[in-house]
């Protein structure tokens, strides 16, 4: 470092010199101030003590001795599915302080960054790296930040990468204290192959260990977690340990928690592939009036179209048939519901789904959320159906400005929705059927602008659903998205693609499985769904809607993500044998376009 001045040895001596004379003279004599020296505050940089101080989200991570940058050993972490082989460490520092990032990696598209810091986080990557590639970085702190989160990870679906001799250059902060173990851990909604546990917060900590039955599963910031991939009807111990840049805490008490039977997420009693339409049974329009007795055996799951609100804002929801007028061929209220109890009794699930173009509902109260629940809920009753599908579509869900966590919404309407449905899943228990039918708009174009308020021009309805999807992945039985009427939308390859055809599906559904940062933060990855829980949302004929593909497209779709083959220019990040089917806008225009749709899947999947 550059100095001005005398050598720094002369000017030790002198200043020495100067205070005696001043103490002999009597007069008071101030020390100078203490500056933080410049060090290295990375914990284990260079993975010589293992992964000691790092934590490796899924377990992707693991010390090699080949290839090693320095010293003997380095990190390789490997990406799997959704999760992005992110490893981490927190690490103490001074407010109002520069920082230098550094590290060595290899490997193809390798980030560096640090989060947290106050100010703005900062991050920097490398595409590929065939060799040992440096990448560095920097950021001031905060007037009040003592901790920033360092990290390193790869991308979904990209063979593993490696890092080495990581180093944090700048002022130390003050020693840092062991957090407190965790308290109050316990656990709450229960499925057949998940359990969600949350814990009281410890003072100091800045991130968490889950541990099920010993060995650590995740690694999370927040004080609640869902533990995924168990077995149903079998029982589970679980602890948590809190973390920071000194060390680990002891592990809390365990709980045990009993998986439900298989199908306990309302999707077990669906078939391993299922056809979803829905029926228009409140109106009539140019594909006609099918009655529900009448509805071919194809259809696995039946959505009424549509309960609808008296009012945008009130939140009461009626349902009644066509009237006849309009609808000649309807069949009484009687004839409908044991036509329903039929269906049901050959296996199908028949569902209540609210909103639709036109059926715009916003829970902006508690109040609304509350008659959202009753009116739903005599719905469901009174025509004896297996749940609830959700359509909200037009201005229903719309993020407030600096709602920019999907993890963690504040929107009214947002928060409430969530409320409501978690209300009637606690009523109605494990059958409960939930599904929901966005339009690509409110999901896959958080990609790119959700939360990127003050919008700068962007509407705030983009990527509006995530949260809601987020919050209720444990409940939800299936997504299906509305891959039509949306326009060329961009998939994780950073290419636009183009309704109608194979290449589109494939991308949008790919991002749904896989999981996919949202509005460009690498550190806010929204999860991807397993493949049970997803069908692909496409117009049953070219009257159904914009973005009609043909059955040939259909069918490269279902061989590229259940198969690998047939994938095009759009290369997946995974196999996904169990994608659990499709969804089509309708049952009614199927039926008018002489079952072309239905045909097809029963087809493809053995009927």
């Amino acid at each position: 470092m550059e100095r001005t001045g005398p050598p720094a040895r002369m000017s030790g001596l002198l200043a020495a010199f100067s205070a005696a004379l001043l103490v002999a003279a009597g007069l008071a004599v101030s020390a100078p101030a203490a500056v933080a020296a410049d060090t290295d505050l990375a914990r284990n940089g260079g993975f010589e003590a293992g992964l000691d101080g790092w934590s490796c989200t899924g377990g992707s991570g693991a010390v090699v001795s080949s290839p090693a940058h320095g010293g003997t050993s380095a990190l390789k972490a490997t990406p799997a599915g959704s999760d992005n082989a992110e490893c981490s460490q927190a690490v103490t520092v001074k407010p109002s302080s520069t920082y230098t990032l550094s590290a060595w990696v290899q490997g193809s598209y390798v980030y560096l960054g640090a989060s947290g810091t106050g100010t703005t986080d900062v991050s920097t990557w490398t595409p590929s790296a065939t060799g040992w590639t440096k990448l560095t970085t920097t950021f001031t702190t905060g007037a009040t930040t003592t901790s920033v989160k360092i990290y390193t990870h790869g991308w979904y679906g990209t063979p593993a990468y490696y890092a080495d001799d990581l180093t944090l250059i700048g002022p130390g902060g003050d020693p840092v204290q062991l957090p407190a173990t965790p308290a109050g851990l316990r656990t709450g909604t229960t499925t057949s192959s998940s359990v969600a546990l949350s814990w009281t917060g410890s003072t100091g900590a800045t991130g968490y260990n889950v541990y099920q039955g010993g060995t650590k599963v995740l690694s999370v910031t927040g004080t609640s977690a869902t533990v995924t991939g168990l077995a149903a009807s079998t029982s589970y111990s679980f602890q948590v340990s809190a973390t920071n840049s000194a060390g680990e805490s002891a592990r809390s008490g365990a709980v045990t928690a009993t998986t439900a039977a298989g199908g306990g997420d309302g999707g077990g009693a669906l078939p391993a592939h299922a056809l979803v339409g829905y029926l228009h049974s409140s109106f009539a329009n140019g594909s006609g009036y099918t009655r529900m007795a009448d509805v071919p055996d194809s259809w696995d799951v039946i959505d009424l179209a549509f309960g609808e609100p008296t009012s945008v804002t009130s939140g009461d929801i009626r349902f009644s048939l066509c009237p006849v007028t309009e609808c000649p061929n309807v069949e009484s209220a009687a004839e409908f519901k044991a036509a329903i109890k039929a269906k049901q009794a050959a296996g199908k699930k028949v569902l209540i789904s609210i909103g639709g173009q036109n059926g715009q509902v916003q829970l902006a109260t508690t109040a609304a959320r509350d008659t959202f629940v009753s009116s739903v809920s005599k719905i469901i009753d009174e025509y004896g159906l297996d749940g609830l599908d959700i359509d909200f579509e037009g201005h229903s869900l719309s993020l407030n400005t600096g709602d920019t966590d999907f993890r963690n919404p504040t929107t009214p309407v947002i928060v409430n929705l969530i409320s409501a449905v978690k209300t009637l899943k606690a009523k109605y228990g494990d059958r409960f059927v939930l599904t929901m039918a966005p339009e690509t708009f409110f999901v896959q174009l958080g990609y790119q602008y959700y939360g990127s308020g003050p919008w700068g021009g962007q509407d705030p309805r983009a990527g509006a659903y995530l949260p809601v999807i987020h919050a209720l992945r444990d409940d939800l039985t299936l997504l299906h998205v509305q891959d039509y009427n949306s326009g060329s939308i961009m998939g994780l390859d950073n290419q636009y693609h183009s309704m109608g055809g194979a290449d589109f599906h494939i991308a949008m559904t790919d991002m749904l499985l896989t999981g996919f940062p949202v509005a460009g933060e690498t550190t806010k990855v929204f999860p991807g769904l397993r493949p049970d829980q997803v069908s692909i949302g496409l117009p049953a004929s070219t009257q159904a809607g914009n973005g009609y593909t043909s059955p040939t497209e259909v069918t490269k779709t279902l061989n590229c993500l259940t198969k690998k083959t047939d994938c095009g220019t759009y290369a997946t990040h995974g196999t996904w044998s169990g994608l659990r089917g499709l969804m089509t806008w309708s049952i009614n225009w199927d039926r008018f376009n002489n079952g072309e749709f239905s045909k097809n899947f029963d087809a493809y999947f053995g009927g």
